[in-house]
């Protein structure tokens, strides 16, 4: 049995230390550290005292290097901010240890993912002989899973890809966010980008939209952003003509957004207040409800998938790979809405693949760079349902 640090305790930490808790072949001791120490004792109320907390801040490398020699994990889960790979990476390079994220690194002052940064210690992480899991959440993540899995059974050439993200939920605020704000809204606002015959091409922020009809949530309309699996998809998915990322909103959500914009609540440039630097968004981040206090209030379904075409054995094929999960089902079995759960659910699942030596090879790696069949597996097994439903191909 194998000791877990997860790093960070909101809504996607608290289900990965209740879905940790339901392994314990695998995990047999499970820490949870956060800046916030209250938000660990909450969810070590949940679960009865079975896991051990404590305080880190985790853009100070050497704090969470004191952190792991005191507890001494097999590995490490970021749940954290994004801003924060680089330190937790930089402590378990120092330590030691195999880490884990699900969602790759973006600079505090820019609103800018891109695996560079992480895939740049890769020679490192070789070297010292431990292993990096980069994006192990929903999307990205299972979504890598989907495209390995529909390279390796279903399609001799995949050439079109598309990531549909629907939330058909509805947790009855005016405006929130279903995880971190802050890291939504910088998501939300950043012009489109995908991947089109070779090179990248840009769109105005949410300028491109269609309508799509989701299995079990019906018609939505979904509009083209851009995210990061697109950018390892790219290298990975040989052949591929175009790669694009579409999410759902609803028109009651990007309302409040463009008057946010418009009255500049969204930037995160710091500007003076009664004498002090604060950032617009971190402050509009302080009063929007806290992502993890809906789950008694979201009911509805989500419906993440891939739609993939291509060629298999000579003939045009297209597929929708898909998991539809319910936002009150989660929250009856783990206090989470489904937003938190579909990500929190593939971290515990990388980790204990990563841990019983499955998925096993020094460096620094994304999820479809390994065999997609066992994690497909606990998919099933762990909560996440799904299927494949047969499209018309163009």
């Amino acid at each position: 049995m194998a000791t877990v640090l997860i790093i960070g305790a909101g809504g996607v930490g608290s289900v990965v230390v209740h879905k940790c808790l339901q392994v314990p072949e695998v995990f047999g001791n499970v820490i949870l550290a956060s800046r916030t120490l209250a938000k660990c004792e909450r969810i070590q109320a949940q679960v009865k005292g079975r896991i051990t907390i404590d305080q880190v801040d985790a853009d100070q490398v050497e704090q969470t290097v004191a952190l792991i020699g005191k507890h001494r994990p097999d590995l490490v889960v970021n749940v954290a901010l994004p801003y924060q790979d680089l330190p937790i990476m930089d402590a378990c390079l120092a330590t030691g240890v195999d880490y884990l994220d699900t969602a790759n690194y973006e600079p505090p002052d820019e609103a800018r993912f891109c695996y560079k940064w992480q895939w740049d210690y890769r020679q490192r992480f070789e070297e010292r002989g431990i292993m990096a899991l980069l994006g192990s959440g929903f999307d990205p993540g299972v979504t890598n899973v989907f495209c390995a899995y529909a390279q390796k059974h279903l399609f001799d050439e995949i050439l079109y890809i598309d990531i549909l993200d629907a939330n058909a939920g509805d947790h009855g605020q005016p405006f929130a966010t279903n995880f971190n704000p802050e890291i939504n809204i910088r998501e939300v606002t950043a012009p489109g980008r995908y991947w089109e015959e070779g090179e990248w091409k840009t769109t105005e922020p949410l300028a491109v939209c269609q309508e799509y009809d989701f299995p079990e949530i019906g018609r939505k309309k979904a509009y083209l952003m851009y995210h990061e699996e697109l950018e390892s998809l790219v290298e990975h998915i040989p052949g591929l003509k175009r790669i694009r990322f579409w999410m759902t909103f609803s028109d009651q959500y990007l309302t409040h957004l463009r008057v946010l914009e418009n009255v500049g609540m969204t930037r995160i440039d710091p500007i003076d207040f009664e004498g002090r630097k604060i950032v617009p968004l971190k402050f509009l981040k302080a009063v929007l409800p806290e992502p993890a206090s809906l789950g008694p209030h979201t009911k509805g379904k989500t419906c993440i998938g891939c739609q993939i075409e291509g060629i298999k054995e000579g003939r045009p094929r297209k597929v929708f790979i898909y998991n539809v999960c319910d936002h009150q089902a989660c929250y009856r079995e783990v206090g989470s809405q489904a937003i938190s759960y579909t990500t929190g659910v593939p971290a515990m699942i990388g980790a204990k693949l990563m841990l019983t030596r499955v998925w096993r090879r020094p460096g620094v790696w994304n999820m479809e760079q390994f065999d997609p069949d066992p994690f497909m597996e606990d998919l099933n097994r762990y909560g996440l349902p799904w299927r494949i439903l047969e499209l018309h191909p163009r």
